[in-house]
Parts: structure tokens; C-alpha cells; sequence
């Protein structure tokens, strides 16, 4: 008896009391592998399928802009006698060509499918570049029609993108603005309607509206403002129905990346 084993010392305890146990100096189970994010040639794949159900003519525009940078590295290949340098520099500008105009056709894609939706202007706020803060949801919003308001913090001050027609929404905008002014008095408030209307400026183009507005806050300001509207709560809650999230596009597939 004094030469038997005792088969428990050579296992660790069981603290779950689950009842498997593991042996000393046994492997230690291996971690699952995150998931690989797409490669490169596959995001890009992935935006060109995506553009061409919108867009069926992107394939011969890309086509054409590639054929059109080579052509014009050819000619001045010939001019200066030395057409294979030009080729090789002519061909990858002419890919870079290719790739931007799908990603301004993947843009406007996205747009288009989101278009006419509850949180689209929320969602061409999205593509905005740094500099500007940004809430999810709306600020503002009519339970009865759906109509809202989205706010914009940046250099040229408090920027406020109304979703409706431009009379009907504008009652909420009117509050918006009366709020505002009241409690950050001085800061420049300034109105954009998204739409297709008279008046209005359609999705794929209020990020570029934006940025082109005139400067009138430092970044310190600019801080300064978000603090004192997130410190007074002026978020509200979404009524049922408004989803801005649903509306959201892939903002690398909208840059072509």
C-alpha cells in the first residue's frame, strides 16, 4: 500500500467543481483565433460588387479612365522618345484613376440606399472628417412624421441638419436654434436642409457643405461647446421608429477602401 500512487496529486483542483480535470504540465487549451479582417483586394472587391448593383456603367467608366491615363502616358511616351518609362508610370496612375472613380461611384451608391430613410442625414454627417463632434442620434425629432434634426459641432460653430421637408421641419429647427442660442449665447448656429427640394442639399453633398463653411470657433472652443451642451443634457431620447443606425453606410466602402 505504501507504494501506490495517489493519482489526485497529480491533477489540479477543480475549483468549478465541474468535475474534468487537468493534468500537470498537460497542454493548456489553445485560445480561438480571431477572425481575419478582409485583405485589401477583398474590400475592394466587395465595394466594386456593391457599387455595380447601383451602378451597372461603373465598369466602363473605369474602364474608360484607365484607357485614358494610358493613352495620354503613350503620347508622351512618343513625344519624348521613351514610350516604356511612361508606360510605367502611366499604368499604376491609371489604377489610381480606376480606383477613384469607384469610390465616387461607391459613394453615391451608398447614399442612394439609404436615401428617403429614417437617420440619412445622421449617416452623411458620418463621413465627415476630425475636427467635427457628432451625436448618433437626432436631436430633434417629430414622433408623428418622423422628422428630425441632427446636430454638428465644429469650427464654424453648431451646425444643425434638419430630415424633412423644409416647412414642416421647420418648427423643430426654430427650437433647436432658440435652444441653443440660450444656452451657448454667441456661438454661430447655422441650418442645413437634406433633401432633393428646393432649398435643400442632397445627402452625398452636406459633408462637403460642411466643411466649406466659414471657421468662426478654435478647437478649444469647439470642446469648450460640446461640454457645456453634453453637461446640460440636451440629448433626447428616439422615438420608435427612428433608427439612425439602420441607415449608417460603410464608410470605408464609401472612400473606395
Amino acid at each position: 500500500m505504501a507504494n501506490s500512487t495517489d493519482n489526485s496529486s497529480n491533477a489540479t483542483p477543480d475549483p468549478d467543481g465541474s468535475g474534468s480535470r487537468r493534468r500537470l504540465f498537460s497542454r493548456k487549451p489553445k485560445a480561438a483565433k480571431p477572425a481575419k479582417k478582409p485583405g485589401t483586394l477583398k474590400r475592394i472587391g466587395e465595394v466594386f460588387a456593391m457599387t455595380r448593383r447601383n451602378d451597372p456603367n461603373v465598369i466602363w467608366i473605369m474602364v474608360l479612365a484607365f484607357l485614358a491615363v494610358v493613352a495620354v502616358g503613350l503620347l508622351i511616351g512618343f513625344l519624348i522618345r521613351n514610350v516604356v518609362t511612361m508606360l510605367i508610370i502611366a499604368i499604376p496612375l491609371a489604377f489610381l484613376a480606376a480606383l477613384f472613380i469607384l469610390s465616387r461611384r461607391a459613394e453615391r451608391a451608398a447614399f442612394s440606399q439609404i436615401e428617403g430613410k429614417p437617420g440619412a442625414s445622421g449617416a452623411a454627417l458620418s463621413v465627415l472628417r476630425r475636427g467635427w463632434i457628432l451625436k448618433d442620434e437626432p436631436v430633434a425629432v417629430n414622433a408623428r412624421t418622423q422628422d428630425a434634426v441632427f446636430r454638428a459641432i465644429g469650427r464654424p460653430g453648431i451646425v444643425l441638419v434638419a430630415e424633412g421637408p423644409v416647412n414642416r421641419v421647420k418648427p423643430l429647427v426654430n427650437a433647436e436654434r432658440v435652444k441653443m442660442n440660450r444656452i451657448v449665447p454667441g456661438v454661430p448656429v447655422q441650418v442645413v436642409h437634406a433633401g432633393n427640394g428646393e432649398g435643400q442639399v442632397p445627402l452625398q453633398r452636406i459633408s462637403k457643405k460642411l466643411q466649406k463653411m466659414k471657421k468662426n470657433l478654435t478647437r478649444q472652443e469647439v470642446s469648450a461647446v460640446d461640454k457645456r451642451l453634453s453637461a446640460l443634457g440636451t440629448r433626447m431620447p428616439i422615438p420608435k421608429g427612428v433608427d439612425p443606425f439602420k441607415a449608417r453606410p460603410d464608410r470605408k466602402a464609401m472612400r473606395g477602401r
